[in-house]
């Protein structure tokens, strides 16, 4: 369920929305102060966050920069509720990334206008429309955030193997319904397994980007694998399924059999290499997909020495797939995500 996240003390502005909006559209949380109105951010990425400034103790302008610095936050409107009128503090709030600002006293409709206004907004300009997932220029703050932190991480870049083939048999419709069911099950793989701060970003058409950290990749992309072998099922006709493959047609216009969409995972960490910029990340992710194509059946690990990859067998297929060069994934691979509504693909 979508949710709005309140960040005030007495509950006035919670009371009011969970009135007008209803509890079956969206879910009203209340927190008492930053902290966790960033824990709670980022974990349930609510669709708004509301910030009454004249709550005891908050610092609203250190929570709004903490919000605007994470990739994880950024697209979230922020609503802010003051008693201060000094065009100031206005300025301050807006400089930092706030959407909307209202002065107390103000009318109940007013508060819901601009609560409306800016849910709008925000799933018609930075959300993938088809998954509502964070693409675009936001998938790229993501990585640049990811290589300036100390911390060690994990990119793990999900895709689908023969898409193009069931989309072209099935249709479109159930093209798109399938790269809903990656979206979802990244999500909620990420949100039972993953880390707070974990991201998950659609690059466009069956393409999914998730940062995570090393400890907790392995266990991401083996849920990930399990619960799609397992819940893509029922998007087959039983022969196609008994059969293991597509009757299709290949470019050349002759019958063709394809086999079924299997899910590739590439996996790029710090850990394993060194990379120091966004270009290093995709010369890394490349060269990991040509081995992997070998051999569906293995994994392949980048070791920190270039010419001495390390592959290791397990039970279910998946491979190493590319960012391709993420220098210019803003320029190519993100503007997908505005067209794949239609389900372009690769």
């Amino acid at each position: 369920m979508s949710s709005i996240l309140v960040v005030e003390g007495e509950g006035t502005i919670s009371g009011l929305l969970k009135e007008a909006l209803g509890a079956k559209e969206y879910q009203t949380v209340m927190v008492l102060n930053g902290e966790d109105a960033v824990q709670f951010a980022l974990r349930e990425i609510p669709h708004l966050i509301v910030i009454d400034f004249m709550l005891p103790g908050l610092n609203g302008y250190d929570l709004i920069r903490r919000l605007r610095e994470h990739p994880k936050s950024m697209h979230i409107p922020i609503i802010v509720v003051s008693s201060g009128c000094s065009p100031a503090e206005k300025v301050r709030a807006f400089e930092l990334g706030v959407d909307s600002y209202l002065t107390f006293p103000f009318d109940p409709l007013e508060l819901l206008a601009h609560v409306r206004r800016q849910l709008r907004r925000a799933q018609q300009t930075f959300l993938s429309p088809l998954t509502q997932l964070p693409g675009g220029l936001q998938l790229e703050r993501a990585i640049h955030y990811t290589l300036s932190s100390l911390e060690p991480w994990s990119i793990l870049y999900v895709d689908l193997d023969n898409f193009k083939a069931f989309n072209d048999v099935y249709g479109f419709h159930a093209g798109n319904n399938m790269i809903l069911l990656v979206s979802r099950i990244c999500q909620n793989v990420v949100y039972e397994y993953g880390n707070a701060e974990d991201f998950v970003g659609h690059i466009g058409g069956d393409d999914f980007l998730i940062v995570t950290t090393p400890d907790r990749a392995t266990t991401l992309y083996r849920h990930i694998l399990e619960r799609y072998k397992r819940e893509s099922v029922p998007f087959y006709h039983p022969d196609d399924l008994a059969r293991g493959s597509i009757n299709g047609v290949d470019r050349k216009g002759k019958p063709y059999q394809f086999p079924l969409v299997s899910l590739s995972i590439g996996v790029v960490s710090d850990q394993m290499c060194d990379p120091r910029s966004i270009e290093e990340i995709g010369t890394l992710t490349a060269e990991a997909k040509r081995h992997a194509k070998l051999s569906s059946n293995n994994v392949f690990h980048i070791s920190s020495h270039r010419n001495r990859p390390v592959h290791s067998s397990i039970r279910d297929s998946y491979s190493l797939a590319p960012f391709g060069r993420l220098s210019q994934v803003g320029r190519s691979l993100f503007p997908m995500v505005e067209k794949d509504a239609m389900a372009e693909f690769k």
